[in-house]
Formats: C-alpha cells, sequence, structure tokens
C-alpha cells in the first residue's frame, strides 16, 4: 500500500525509514545549514567581517530561518502519524512541548520576536539566543544523541554528586571567609565572594586572583583542593559507565537484529558459520 503524503513527509523529517534516500539527504542538507549558521554566527562578532559583508550575512540568517520554520511546520503537521500523537489538535500540542520540538523552535523564535514586538528593550540581544541553534545537532547526530541518553540515565547519580559538590563548596568557602576575613577584607569581603575562589579552588584551576595567607586558610585550601581532586573525578566516572553501559546495549541490539532463532531450541543463533555448524 502507498504511503500517504503526510506519512511520507514523516518519514523523511524524523527519520523512522532509515533506507528512504531523500530523508538521509534532507538530514545531511539540515545538518550543514545548522553548521553554516554557527559559523556565520561567530563571523558576525567579528568587526570587520560584519561590517564588510553584512547585507550577505543577513540575508542567509533570513533563509536559513525560512528554511527552519518550513521544517519545523512539517514535524507539527505530521506528527499526527506517530500513535502517540494521533490527535489532530491534543496530539499536536503535546508533540510542540516536547524537548527536541522546544529546541527547533528556540532556533527560529528570537528571529521573529523583534517583528511582533518591536518595542522590546532587549530585541537585540535576544537574537543571541540563535546559538541555541547548534542544540539543533542532536536530533541529526548518533554520537550526541548517545550523549544525552547517558546524561538522562546516569541523572540521578549525577544530581547527587553535584549536590556533595555544592555543600563541599559552601562549607569550604565559609570556612574560608571566617579564617581571611579580617586578614584580607576586600578579597574576602562575603561568602557569596568566597566561593568564587571555592570554584577555582575545587577545579583544581587556580587562576591565583585570591588565595589564602593565613595558616588556617592555607590548611583549609590544602584540604579543600585534594577532595576537590576526589569529588571531580566522580562524575566522569559515572559518565564513562553510563556511555560502556549504552554502547553494549547497542552491540547487543545490533547482534539481536543480524541473528537467527533456531527452528528446534527457539534460541538465538549468531550468523557466524561456526553457531550455525554447532547447531
Amino acid at each position: 500500500m502507498k504511503p500517504s503524503l503526510k506519512q511520507y513527509i514523516f518519514e523523511i523529517i524524523e527519520g523512522s525509514n532509515k533506507d528512504n534516500w531523500v530523508g538521509q539527504v534532507f538530514d545531511s542538507f539540515i545538518l550543514v545549514l545548522i553548521v553554516l549558521n554557527l559559523v556565520t554566527f561567530s563571523l558576525e562578532t567579528v568587526h570587520s567581517v560584519w561590517i564588510e559583508y553584512k547585507e550577505v550575512l543577513t540575508a542567509f540568517d533570513i533563509i536559513s530561518v525560512f528554511v527552519f520554520t518550513f521544517e519545523y511546520s512539517l514535524r507539527v503537521w505530521s506528527c499526527t502519524v506517530n500513535p502517540k500523537f494521533r490527535h489532530p489538535v491534543w496530539g499536536r500540542l503535546r508533540f510542540i512541548f516536547t524537548p527536541l520540538l522546544l529546541i527547533d523552535l528556540s532556533a527560529i523564535l528570537p528571529f521573529y520576536l523583534p517583528l511582533f514586538f518591536p518595542d522590546i528593550r532587549f530585541a537585540r540581544s535576544i537574537r543571541l539566543f540563535r546559538f541555541f541553534r547548534l542544540l539543533k545537532l542532536t536530533r541529526y547526530s548518533d554520537s550526541l544523541k548517545i550523549i544525552f541518553t547517558v546524561f538522562l540515565i546516569k541523572k540521578e547519580e549525577l544530581i547527587i554528586t553535584f549536590f556533595v559538590w555544592f555543600l563541599l563548596l559552601f562549607s569550604g568557602s565559609s570556612l574560608m571567609y571566617f579564617a581571611e576575613h579580617e586578614a584580607q577584607a576586600k578579597a574576602f569581603p562575603d561568602i557569596p565572594t568566597a566561593m568564587w575562589w571555592g570554584v577555582v579552588t575545587l577545579t583544581t584551576v587556580g587562576y591565583g586572583d585570591i588565595y589564602p595567607i593565613t595558616p588556617m586558610g592555607r590548611i583549609l585550601a590544602g584540604i579543600l583542593a585534594v577532595l576537590g581532586v576526589g569529588i571531580l573525578a566522580l562524575p566522569t566516572g559515572i559518565i564513562a559507565s553510563g556511555f560502556y553501559d549504552e554502547l553494549q546495549g547497542k552491540r547487543k541490539k545490533k547482534r539481536h537484529k543480524h541473528a537467527i532463532i533456531c527452528p528446534h531450541c527457539g534460541n538465538l543463533i549468531d550468523e557466524h558459520p561456526s553457531d550455525k555448524s554447532h547447531h
């Protein structure tokens, strides 16, 4: 049965049919357009380039917005093909508020806001949100999808780790304030300012703009620096284990996809000749 136009469009833009070459061309086109947008976004901050090529860069931005708007409209129109969003009104509303669609909206909304609200004081600065077009890459890159998946899977462990890190930051900065305030009233005038020193110390960056001079302050700084090394290693280990689990899961799925089922025992048989001869 020949698919309807809406279903065909849905398969192209959502990539549900991996064998559809039109969908692959579409994904490649959008991917290249996103990268070019990031390049032009950077070039606009170079004063000499902006003065010389202002009209070209502005025209490219307008064309890009129209393409992204057309893509966004097609996604909202064709989303009812998905059983989860089948209802023509409520289904589309739920689809609009999905994370990927909100990212798509953030990529085009800054262009339209000044047109509808020209008197907004921050209308000029809101165009900086074009940087969110970078997030659209997550839709077209399997590697970036894996990164976001890992962070979602490990979010509870990461939240606990960062909570412990914040407790250490706050307590260490507070103690440093009481230890150094009298000796360095300008460097440690309050706890929030001392927290900047705490961040630099815990991350082992060590800018050297603020540092303790009292014996007690130096002892606290040494303890905090050592603890910071251990605390910062925890998210690294959590994320690394998440990547390992995710990649192992993908390998198992791939093996399942290319495996055959034994008609006698019902177990999965690898397509390797030695496995077949064993059965």
